[in-house]
């Protein structure tokens, strides 16, 4: 219980130290932010959670409906590969869609020289920072609608026309309100990841509270401006949360026939034809154009940028994302087996304060946690000088320590959902019979839970490791000199406008993450057959 509750103190600091920066105003610049800044933050936020919610349900539901419960051709391909655009960072595919459809691109200087079409709508925009979202967070939605949709079977469908209504109200009537929670816990987990976004928001030049975070830190110099920025998007943060609980609790579980389950509406061919473009027009535009897209860039580059420096910034990213996902397993190894061994109301919540941390921006945890490490740096120091004689300037703000303890903050949600299910899976008879043979709380967990529990620790280990390696804004704010990584990289390049050059760190990183999609539609089959 005090591991649990040392861990959700852990999450927690940067809560507190955020809030707390109001107790040392600096009016001048306070006093700027109000007037100039903060109006235009807060619009462009509830336009963009408003957009991305709009475009990720449109999207996601359309989508899972039809892979779940239509048959037209190509859809056992299309069930998996609409997940794919969880790979691609936002970022990435941010600055694919600019370097392609900006007025000096490929297909507007095509259209301009070939046809003479003009006037096409300015990718810069907020309409464009919102379809760049929507196209890579439409999987969060997708995912657990398609699941709720099949769960359903067609039987709620037919039992909703043989009361007399027809197949599209039975859908909007029936259909959709059985699987509102799920649609809405997806919702809130893309409108979160909405909220924490910078490198999109950086590349657009679109001013959000994350990019506002950073210009406050590094252009302001004002770590107090920072946090408190960092303060009201906790509270964005935090109804998007309280939001999600609520869906949670709404969810009732039943189950249907496997032969119910699997059958699905016949469409005429000209509908399974529109089925077909529908799916195929969103897959090629989320992932499969940037990714070749991205592959011809690298292609061009590739001789001139592929030097010893992309070898330390691809060493680095893994190095810190192989550190980070092995402390993250570790944490939430300890923090579920701690559940198991001491179940209650007291350490339910436990847990799920330890593990809060993912829904907080990678901006908010970097300022949160810099601030009370580099006070506590400066009495180090202090007292360094005081009884050694030291003289350094810095002890922990030159390290790792803030950039990992951040990572192990904010990622440590993506280990423990997988272990603890896991343990879940494994019924207490094991546990009394190795008890029964004189095996403790330690043999019990290193004899008989961790070999149990190897595929739930690889599945916790990759998701770890490639949200690591995806992440920007802590790595970015944190990283001590010399430590750049391949997203630190992809920023460089695409605040100078270089977006071929931005190519070749960022396929390695898309490759990195199509790892944990092939290893989630492969647990997906597997729980299918």
């Amino acid at each position: 219980m005090l591991f649990a509750l040392a861990v959700a103190a852990l999450v927690l600091v940067p809560v507190v130290v955020t809030f707390s920066s109001f107790a040392q105003v600096e009016r001048d610049i306070l006093s700027h932010l109000i007037e100039f800044a903060l109006p235009e933050l807060v619009g462009n936020t509830l336009w963009l959670v408003l957009g991305v919610g709009l475009g990720v349900s449109v999207l996601g539901v359309s989508l899972a409906w039809l892979t779940a419960m239509c048959e037209f051709p190509g859809r056992r391909v299309f069930g998996w590969a609409l997940l794919l655009p969880l790979a691609l960072p936002a970022y990435v595919t941010a600055f694919v869609a600019i370097g392609l459809l900006d007025f000096t691109g490929p297909l507007q200087t095509w259209l301009r020289d070939g046809w003479g079409i003009t006037g096409l709508p300015e990718i810069r925009s907020r309409g464009g920072v919102i379809l760049v979202m929507s196209l890579a967070l439409y999987p969060y939605v997708y995912l657990i609608a398609k699941n709720a949709f099949a769960t359903q079977g067609a039987i709620a469908l037919e039992a909703a026309q043989s009361l007399g209504l027809s197949r599209t109200q039975g859908f909007f009537r029936v259909a959709l309100p059985m699987a509102r929670p799920w649609i809405a816990a997806g919702l809130m987990l893309a409108l979160m990841e909405t909220l924490a976004d910078f490198g999109t928001m950086a590349i657009f030049n679109y001013d959000t509270f994350t990019t506002a975070i950073y210009k406050a830190w590094y252009s302001l110099f004002s770590l107090a401006a920072a946090a408190q920025l960092a303060s009201i998007l906790i509270l964005f943060v935090l109804v998007a949360v309280v939001f999600e609980q609520r869906s949670r609790t709404q969810m009732r579980y039943s189950t249907v026939g496997r032969s119910a389950a699997q059958r699905r509406i016949k469409l005429s061919p000209a509908l399974a034809g529109l089925a077909l473009l529908y799916a195929g027009t969103v897959l090629a535009v989320a992932f499969i154009i940037p990714v070749t897209q991205l592959i011809l860039w690298t292609r061009d580059v590739m001789a001139d940028d592929l030097d010893a420096r992309y070898w330390a910034f691809a060493w680095h990213s893994v190095l810190l994302a192989g550190i980070g996902a092995l402390m993250v397993v570790a944490v939430a190894l300890l923090l579920a087996y701690a559940g198991r061994q001491r179940p209650g109301t007291a350490m339910m919540w436990t847990q799920r304060l330890a593990t809060l941390g993912y829904a907080f921006p990678g901006a908010v945890l970097a300022v949160g946690l810099f601030i009370p490490v580099a006070a506590l740096d400066n009495w180090l120091i202090d007292a360094g000088q005081a009884w050694f004689g030291f003289e350094g300037t810095e002890i922990l703000k030159g390290t790792l320590l803030i950039m990992l303890l951040a990572y192990l903050v904010r990622f440590l949600a993506v280990g423990f959902g997988p272990i603890d299910s896991g343990l879940h899976r494994i019924t207490r008879n094991v546990d009394e019979a190795a008890k029964n043979l004189g095996t403790g709380a330690a043999g019990l967990l290193a004899r008989v839970h961790l070999p149990m529990l190897r595929a739930s620790l690889l599945t916790a280990a990759t998701f770890a490791f490639v949200d690591i390696m995806k992440e920007m804004p802590i790595t970015l704010m944190t990283r001590p000199f010399g430590w750049d990584t391949l997203a630190v990289r992809v920023f460089e390049m695409t605040s100078e406008g270089e977006w071929e050059r931005a190519a070749l760190p960022a396929l390695a990183i898309v490759i990195a993450g199509i790892i944990p999609i092939i290893l989630l539609t492969w647990r997906e089959a597997r729980s299918l057959d």
